[in-house]
């Protein structure tokens, strides 16, 4: 009699084994296989994976990709930026001389700025020195006489902008920054986090109160109720009194509503990594209460406080429609001092640049504006989402005939022919397919009596649900009380049971389920 054994080394990057075969009658045995399997992964990867990280290389090497794909785009988007601009005569001179306008369009020769020109000494000098001065004096008149940096005079202009003429060269500026930083914006239909009722916002509430209670901890220290001045209570005790009495303290803070109407609040101190869509929230509310586009709230903020931190702390990440409100306003206004904004003419030059043999496009951007192509097809244009239809599955159990014409590659004659073609079936998202799987759910669904007396003698494992569900107005019953549910457990079932009074509290942990 032989018997064969596998023998398996596993590792964090690799996986050794061995097959045995050991003869029972003679007491002999061999060796029949051996290898190594090494899985190349790199030491700090390796290290990471060790301590329980399952962060892996390939989801590194799509971080690094997606970076890529944006930065590609944002080029793409400014070299087009730049074609127009040209046309429109926008472009300083210094600038424009960088630019490949007739092989590689919109692209630089050689990387420049635009608001700094270099002269024959080697040296950069900026070119809206008399918009920055314009800037100083505002500093001035709030009594600020410190150093301001030259880029501060593009919020200075975005301000000026939505009231008064700027030179063809600022708005330059002005759009080649929008489309660096153009907001967050997210294709896909985004909802609110709404589920059972919760809602999370960022707050920052002042202590009004700290008030002793009885108990203690075990090392003997007095802890503390705090009470903030809008009326809410921090659901824990502390201990350090002085850390808290008359402090602004900052929260994340999830509220949900209980079934009795009453208010549940969980506080959580703010993590910018793990928070940022409250912290987003709470900078795109602080600038609609302001009444300012985002521009003209960064330059009076830096009027107030010069010291302050502009981005990841005065602005966070933000709507794109806020950039996208502020930058309209910008060009409806300055529209009124530079005609060319509206010019048909440049608009048809532009769209021939910019779809030279897209005539189907152009056709659909000549009734508008430049405004319109600047803001809609260049700036803020998003690619629509590629279609996953083909990712749908085929139904295995019905096809369909469909004619099909072919070219014969031999007489170049037109052949028309039967083809047989899946239909795709529903799509697993689709609430038609949840409302069967939950349906199926609960047809294979199966209520056991863990010990039930029949006929004078004891059984286990008892099927019951027919008594549990005698009807299928039973059962309608209890796809109602799922179908509202995320998840659903052995327990919300017997509670269900327990609630229709199919089973008696007492007697409810002598039932389970089939799952």
């Amino acid at each position: 009699m032989r018997k064969r054994n596998l023998g398996l080394d596993i590792g964090p990057n690799s996986i050794g084994w061995a097959l045995t075969e050991f003869d029972l009658n003679n007491h002999s045995g061999k060796i029949q296989g051996i290898g190594t399997r090494i899985i190349p992964m790199s030491q700090d990867i390796l290290t990471d994976f060790e301590k329980g990280n399952s962060k892996s290389a390939t989801a590194e090497r799509t971080r690094y990709r997606s970076m890529r794909r944006r930065y590609f785009r944002e080029i793409l988007r400014r070299e087009r930026l730049h074609r127009v601009l040209n046309i429109m005569g926008f472009l300083p001179e210094h600038y424009r001389e960088k630019i490949d306008f007739s092989v590689r369009k919109g692209r630089f020769t050689e990387e420049t700025k635009l608001n700094y020109k270099k002269t024959a000494d080697g040296d950069y000098i900026f070119i809206f020195k008399e918009s920055f001065n314009e800037m100083l004096q505002l500093f001035k008149a709030k009594g600020i006489d410190k150093k301001i940096p030259y880029d501060w005079t593009l919020y200075y202009l975005r301000k000026k902008a939505l009231r008064e003429k700027i030179s063809k060269e600022e708005l330059s500026w002005i759009l080649l920054n929008f489309n660096k930083k153009r907001g967050y914006y997210q294709l896909r239909n985004e909802e609110e986090n709404t589920q059972d009722n919760k809602e999370k916002i960022y707050v920052e509430l002042r202590v009004a109160q700290v008030e002793e209670t009885e108990e203690k901890t075990k090392d003997g220290k007095k802890l503390y109720k705090v009470i903030f001045e809008n009326g809410w209570e921090y659901p824990n005790l502390v201990t350090d009194k002085d850390e808290w009495e008359g402090k602004i303290k900052e929260f994340i803070v999830s509220i949900s509503r209980n079934k009795d109407g009453s208010v549940k609040r969980t506080f959580k101190k703010v993590d910018p990594e793990k928070d940022w869509e409250a912290i987003k929230k709470k900078t795109e509310n602080d600038i609609e209460k302001s009444g300012k586009h985002v521009g003209e709230f960064i330059f009076d903020r830096l009027l107030e406080n010069p010291s302050i931190k502009i981005r990841g702390n005065l602005v966070q990440t933000i709507d794109r429609k806020f950039y996208k409100k502020e930058l309209q306003a910008i060009l409806n206004k300055q529209k009124e001092f530079h005609p060319e904004l509206t010019d048909k003419t440049l608009l048809e030059k532009s769209l021939i640049e910019l779809y030279p043999i897209n005539e189907a496009h152009r056709n659909t951007l000549k009734d508008k504006d430049l405004i319109y192509l600047i803001t809609e097809d260049i700036i803020f244009y998003q690619r629509p989402l590629k279609s996953q239809k083909s990712l749908i599955a085929e139904c295995p159990y019905e096809r369909i005939k469909i004619k099909v014409k072919r070219i014969d590659p031999q007489t170049g004659k037109e052949i028309v022919r039967e083809e047989e073609k899946g239909i795709k079936v529903i799509s697993k998202s689709h609430p038609f397919y949840q409302e069967f799987r939950l349906w199926q759910f609960i047809n294979n669904l199966r209520i056991y009596r863990k010990e039930k007396k029949v006929n004078d003698e004891w059984k286990f494992n008892v099927d019951v649900t027919d008594e549990m569900f005698p009807d299928d107005e039973d059962l309608a019953e209890l796809f109602d009380f799922l179908k509202d549910k995320k998840e659903a457990g052995q327990k919300d079932v017997i509670k269900f049971l327990e609630k229709n009074r199919k089973i008696k509290s007492a007697d409810k942990d002598n039932y389970r389920w089939n799952y």
